[in-house]
């Protein structure tokens, strides 16, 4: 049975000759235990895709189930207690509170379910431990690299022991090095058990995945089952497919722009040239008709 399972789901935002349609009759079941991974140009639906499955938004046909149970039969209320104890979200913009130290940020979740300060305190040391950011627990966000930020956001999500993780971009802000950090915390994580689904647009990032998902235009046009450690096929075409630029072709982008600015520079002197000759000429036949005329 699956975790999550969407049928037919299309949402709709907008009215009358303004409406958008995000999504568009999207069939789409995943399994406890995988990591997902959803790719597709920007705006083709995919934080659509992801705020329907983690309860931030519904759709407006079709049918959603989590768990076996219909999402569009839960009251507010319900809905937001469901998300809160099985849906982890990790943002590309981090979303940590400036003002709250990591620890204080890691324990807020710990707050809404009515938790003592000390212990949530605690649990959420414990959190920040197992990503590898307790000796910055008192820091504050600004004090904090990038990398570091988004281990604290990922901390945020598992503190309340979600069964789903659901990342949007996490590594969109972050270089390399960032990048390579926060997806094997993910790739941990999912080796325990927790279901992973994260938008990327980089092709690369697919080798932490055991299933790529390609939208385009709110559909879903490709699902592709795909070993850990490779990038997917569709993906890898994708990466191998793009212009690459070497050292060479930077230099002779460089030589081209300077010899056009060398050409525009010759036909600018050489039109003041002109114009100077051609005042020179008619102050010597100006010079020369006042001559005349005193003779």
């Amino acid at each position: 049975m699956a975790l999550i399972k969407l049928e037919d789901v299309s949402k709709l935002y907008g009215f009358g000759d303004a409406t958008t349609l995000a999504l568009d009759g999207v069939s789409l079941a995943i399994n406890k235990g995988e990591f997902v991974a959803v790719m597709g140009p920007s705006g083709c639906g995919k934080s659509t895709l992801l705020n329907i499955m983690g309860l931030l938004d519904r759709p407006t046909h079709g049918t959603y189930k989590l768990n076996n149970r219909l999402v569009q039969r839960l009251r507010p209320p319900q809905a937001a207690k469901l998300r809160r104890d099985t849906i982890g979200f990790i943002f590309q913009s981090y979303n940590l509170l400036p003002k709250l130290t990591v620890l204080e940020n890691v324990a807020l979740p710990l707050t809404y379910k009515g938790m003592g300060l000390t212990k949530r305190l605690k649990q959420a040391s414990g959190m920040l431990e197992r990503v590898g950011m307790q000796s910055r627990e008192y820091f504050y966000p600004s004090q904090l690299s990038g990398g570091q930020i988004q281990c604290a956001a990922i901390a945020r999500a598992l503190v309340n022991s979600p069964s789903i993780i659901i990342a949007d971009e996490p590594t969109g802000n972050l270089d390399s090095a960032g990048s390579r950090l926060v997806m094997e915390l993910l790739s941990e994580i999912h080796k325990t058990g927790n279901t992973v689904i994260f938008v990327t647009h980089n092709p690369e990032l697919t080798r932490y995945a055991t299933r790529v998902v390609y939208m385009h235009d709110g559909m879903i046009i490709e699902d592709e089952k795909t070993a850990l450690g490779q990038v997917a096929t569709t993906a890898r075409r994708q990466l191998y497919s793009r212009p690459r630029k070497s050292v060479e072709d930077d230099l002779a982008g460089v030589s081209l722009l300077m010899n056009m600015v060398e050409e525009k520079d010759l036909a600018s002197e050489s039109v003041k040239t002109k114009k100077s000759g051609k005042s020179a000429r008619r102050i010597a036949t100006k010079r020369q008709r006042s001559k005349d005329e005193t003779e």
